[in-house]
């Protein structure tokens, strides 16, 4: 029989104390260039994910979960798991949950997931940026200091194997239309599927992006902006993976693609990215530069040149000003160098 924590992220403001304070919003911290009032909009969710579920009463806290919750929890007892509904308001709170899945004590004192647990933990996520605030607490939970950096960790990694995630979408009716990381991996969206991939499934694992800046990234980031009309603006950077240069800085840029699995693929018209494999241990860049040319009558034209790359690692540093970006669908504005990094097969979730 398994133990199943059903977990659901809420806002910050359904807490006691109100408002996004120092430890974030729906379990994460402020990216760089973020205050407090920005948690929800910059690391930890969206501002969709932060809103009420269904349930909720008029201050807006979350008395009662949401249906597919409830049909997940009725569909995992019917098959006689001991299913326990958290709903998670803060880091604190999601780290109460994931200390369930520490394995015994070590040799060594370091805190590290349990392979052989009985316990499963099932994400209810309203969107990518809220399962990466759960993935985030994991590596903060389990990845040891490169001072105490053990024998047992995989030489090409930071962070030990993290426990299985089951994902559990919360807005089904979106996955036609929005590819969100369940919709690219082929993961199940019926919360009774979800259920038998958690009990009857095995773990696939994934790649993990990690940055400099302290946070995970999971499908992939897009760094550029767009004026009132939708055009994108140019901006200057320099991009570069592993040893490959895509922009010195002096290129005007219009994005640039920073690709673990395929959100990210497509600007409008244009393919960024090729083919991003988010279990081939690898990285896909690939930045969008504006070239001028000149026809045989001597016309201007511009066309669009895709340069891109593959490595175990990519470090964007802008020439001027801010630079705004998408991570898993959390915003964000970029000003100083940030650096992302492949843990092969860090995460993991469960698909039947």
């Amino acid at each position: 029989m398994y133990d199943v924590v059903l977990l659901t992220l809420g806002s910050e403001r359904d807490a006691p104390g109100g408002a996004c304070g120092s430890g974030g919003c729906c379990g994460a911290a402020p990216q760089e260039g973020a205050g407090p009032a920005d948690a929800c909009a910059t690391d930890g969710a969206t501002a969709d994910a932060c809103a009420p579920a269904d349930g909720a009463t008029a201050d807006g806290r979350c008395d009662t979960p949401r249906v597919p919750v409830l049909a997940c929890a009725d569909a995992l007892t019917a098959r006689g798991a001991r299913v326990e509904a958290v709903t998670a308001r803060s880091d604190a709170e999601i780290d109460e949950v994931l200390a369930r899945f520490d394995g015994p004590p070590r040799p060594d004192g370091l805190t590290w997931p349990d392979p052989d647990s009985k316990a499963r933990l099932v994400v209810a996520s309203a969107s990518d940026a809220q399962l990466r605030a759960v993935v985030r607490r994991l590596v903060r939970r389990y990845a040891p200091p490169p001072s105490r950096r053990p024998d047992d960790l995989p030489g090409n990694r930071t962070v030990p194997d993290l426990p299985p995630i089951g994902v559990l979408p919360l807005d089904p009716a979106r996955s036609t239309t929005h590819r969100d990381l369940a919709a690219q991996l082929g993961l199940p969206r019926d919360p009774a599927a979800v259920a038998a991939a958690v009990l009857d499934g095995t773990p696939r694992r994934l790649d993990l992006l990690r940055n400099d800046g302290g946070s995970v990234t999971l499908d992939g980031a897009l760094l550029g902006a767009a004026d009132d009309n939708g055009r994108p603006l140019h901006w200057r950077g320099r991009v570069e993976v592993d040893d490959a240069v895509l922009s010195n800085g002096d290129d005007p840029l219009l994005a640039c693609a920073i690709g673990n699995a395929g959100g990210y693929a497509r600007l409008d018209d244009v393919a960024l990215l090729g083919n991003p494999d988010p279990t081939d241990g690898l990285v896909e860049v690939a930045v969008a530069v504006p070239v001028v040319t000149r026809s045989a009558l001597g016309r201007k034209r511009v066309r669009l040149e895709v340069r891109r790359a593959r490595g175990r690692a990519v470090a964007v540093l802008p020439r001027e000003g801010k630079v705004p970006f998408l991570d898993d669908g959390a915003e964000g504005e970029l000003s100083r160098k940030r650096s992302w990094w492949t843990e092969p097969g860090a995460w993991a979730v469960w698909a039947s």
